[in-house]
């Protein structure tokens, strides 16, 4: 949200997002959120450079991730030592950045996202939600598989709050182990987001809990990766969350 734009406030966000036991640090410079208008390249990358040159000449312990759907500004963060790519298209708009984080060894993140940011929310409708995300991920992963990145480097997001309702997003949170037989593990991004503001009639920056509880859920469900801003906070929650998954697993056996 344009909050660490400046050296000392990107570097200090880099420490703590890492320090506070996240495997991942991911950054971006083009908002997706509903509505959100987009920007062109050479802007996107004169708002996350700083951060990437930062990150790999402080040597952040946590693997560097750069949220993008262009492929230029992908091979850009390639070379300044991103670790991962997570492309909320899919490879739809661009379907080249397969080709550069596999030239890369870098691993993928692939999203489903219903239209694009400007008018996703305008009256989404499925007539199979978890069939149809499934469908398009599987689509996303085929076309990673075939650019020659490995199932084990590749995470499918089924695009919490991308042209989903309120309840379209609990059955994509509840249903996370359908995304699992994809070959590819399974990442959920509730944070914050407007359906938990709908559901606690709270604002962005009060939806702390709510995200917890998502989270939790999720991983009770079988995702194996979640993204979030409060990082401590849901580093614990799911520590405990995935200890209580592998128990039921145990008992199962």
């Amino acid at each position: 949200g344009g909050l660490y734009l400046g050296e000392a406030e990107i570097a200090h966000r880099l420490d703590r997002i890492a320090g506070e036991g996240a495997d991942v640090v991911e950054i971006g410079g083009e908002s997706t959120r509903p509505g959100a208008e987009p920007v062109g390249v050479e802007e996107e990358w004169r708002r996350i450079a700083p951060a990437l040159r930062r990150a790999r000449v402080a040597g952040v312990s946590a693997a560097v991730s750069v949220d993008t759907r262009k492929e230029e500004i992908a091979r850009r963060a390639l070379e300044e030592g991103a670790a991962i790519i997570n492309d909320v298209s899919g490879l739809r708009e661009s379907p080249g950045i397969a080709r550069r984080a596999a030239a890369a060894g870098a691993g993928l993140v692939v999203m489903h996202m219903k239209g694009e940011p400007r008018t996703m929310q305008d009256d989404p409708r499925y007539d199979d939600l978890l069939g149809e995300v499934r469908a398009a991920l599987a689509e996303s992963v085929a076309a990673a598989a075939a650019a020659g990145i490995p199932g084990e480097r590749i995470l499918v997001d089924p695009g919490i709050g991308f042209g989903k309702t309120v309840e379209q997003n609990l059955a994509l949170l509840r249903g996370a182990a359908a995304f699992s037989g994809l070959g590819a593990g399974v990442l959920v991004g509730p944070s914050r987001k407007r359906f938990l503001g709908e559901i606690l009639d709270l604002p962005v920056g009060e939806r702390l809990e709510g995200t917890l509880a998502s989270v939790v859920g999720a991983v009770l469900a079988g995702a194996d990766a979640v993204r979030v801003h409060d990082v401590r906070a849901a580093v614990r929650a799911v520590r405990v969350a995935d200890a209580l998954r592998v128990a039921a697993e145990t008992e199962m056996r």
